[in-house]
């Protein structure tokens, strides 16, 4: 069951995915890249340091072993010398210290990055579950880890026994040097043989730092069904989606009405389209849509601004082609500056003719192209 579960992940990791998993810690990691970072740094380290670091060792050790006639008898003097030389063996290794400690985070950051999480160092009674130690020891992981160790000892063993008989005579010279020159030598060759194990650790790591992205980039993968309930938990389900969006529809239907009798005119289809359009030359370029609508919306429209006093306008294309070209609060196209402006003339002037001894005018026709807004054979 596990192996087909494991088939059916056939997507890539999302995003989200990613970003769950580092917040509980769950990170690429190299145990490898991270001990040959260490070795390097301290290889690197010993060999920089072997002067001034032996000097410091020599100096504690002699001061260790020598002791004036006067403090012999002296009781206290063997605890204060003892932590006089602690100290000063502190110090010396405190720069190698630092170094390693450094090391062991820099490395250990290289694939994976920073991560610091609670709930990886959280306690779970199921980690103390014998039965799942043992099938981690003798799973697939564990074969595998078991593999690459036998295989590091055996490479390491190997170039560490030979650079030990290779080195040889440096080793066996130490005797006959003094103290402190001896300690300086110690270190260098100590750095140097670090410095030669790290070179065979560096090829394990290049080994194993893709086989660890491989592997937790396959541990991430995910079901089909995985990914689309991550959608919707994500974008919203769509039954919620939808009824957002009809709240939203219905504020903004409420707020077109509120604003419907301030207009100057509404142009009809005359039925299925209406356009409220208003224009104040103060504050406005050009006439502004203020409130559209389509089939019920539209007749809402009428019904208001029938109420209102807005006079009505019927102009099929011209209401078709300011529905399909305009929003809300939209000034509209310059092309049809010159048909919007014989409507608003004519209710200007039909205002007047309302007074008596006026003669009521002419309805303008405006020229409207519906096939220069729309394209030739477009639905109507």
């Amino acid at each position: 069951m596990a192996d087909e579960a494991q088939q059916d992940r056939t997507e890539k990791a999302t995003p989200k995915r990613r970003e769950d998993a580092r917040k509980k810690g769950d990170v690429p990691r190299s145990r490898e890249l991270t001990m040959t970072g260490v070795m390097l740094s301290g290889a690197s380290a010993l060999l920089l340091m072997a002067g001034p670091m032996g000097g410091n060792l020599a100096g504690a050790f002699k001061s260790g072993f020598s002791i004036e006639r006067e403090l012999l008898l002296d009781d206290r003097y063997l605890v204060e010398a003892f932590a006089q030389i602690a100290s000063r063996s502190f110090i010396s290794l405190m720069p190698l210290a630092v170094v390693l400690l450094c090391a062991v985070f820099l490395s250990a950051a290289v694939i994976g990055g920073w991560s610091f999480s609670m709930k990886a160092a959280a306690f779970k009674v199921e980690r103390l579950n014998p039965l799942k130690g043992i099938k981690k020891v003798f799973g697939a992981n564990g074969l595998n880890e078991l593999f690459k160790a036998v295989a590091k000892f055996a490479l390491v063993a190997v170039i560490a026994v030979t650079w030990l008989w290779w080195s040889a005579e440096d080793l066996l010279s130490l005797g006959r040097q003094p103290v402190g020159e001896a300690i300086r030598a110690s270190l260098r060759i100590c750095g140097v043989s670090l410095l030669v194990v790290s070179l065979a650790l560096l090829v394990i790591a290049a080994v194993d730092v893709p086989f660890q992205l491989w592997q937790y980039e396959k541990k991430l993968r995910m079901t089909r069904q995985q990914v689309k309930d991550e959608f919707k938990e994500t974008e919203g389900r769509p039954e919620v989606k939808s009824h957002i969006r009809a709240m939203q529809q219905q504020i903004a239907t409420r707020r077109m009405m509120q604003e419907l009798p301030t207009a100057d005119v509404v142009i009809t289809n005359p039925t299925q389209f209406a356009v409220a359009l208003k224009y104040d030359e103060s504050k406005m370029g050009a006439p502004k849509v203020i409130a559209k609508g389509k089939d019920l919306i539209a007749r809402r429209i009428r019904e208001v601004a029938g109420e209102n006093g807005v006079p009505l306008f019927s102009a099929p294309p011209l209401a078709r082609v300011l529905f399909r070209t305009t929003e809300i609060g939209d000034e509209i196209p310059a092309r049809l500056y010159t048909a919007v402006a014989q409507i608003l003339a004519y209710i200007y002037q039909l205002n007047e003719a309302l007074k008596p001894g006026q003669r009521r005018p002419q309805p303008p026709v405006p020229d409207i192209d519906e096939d220069e807004f729309t394209g030739p054979g477009r639905a109507r």
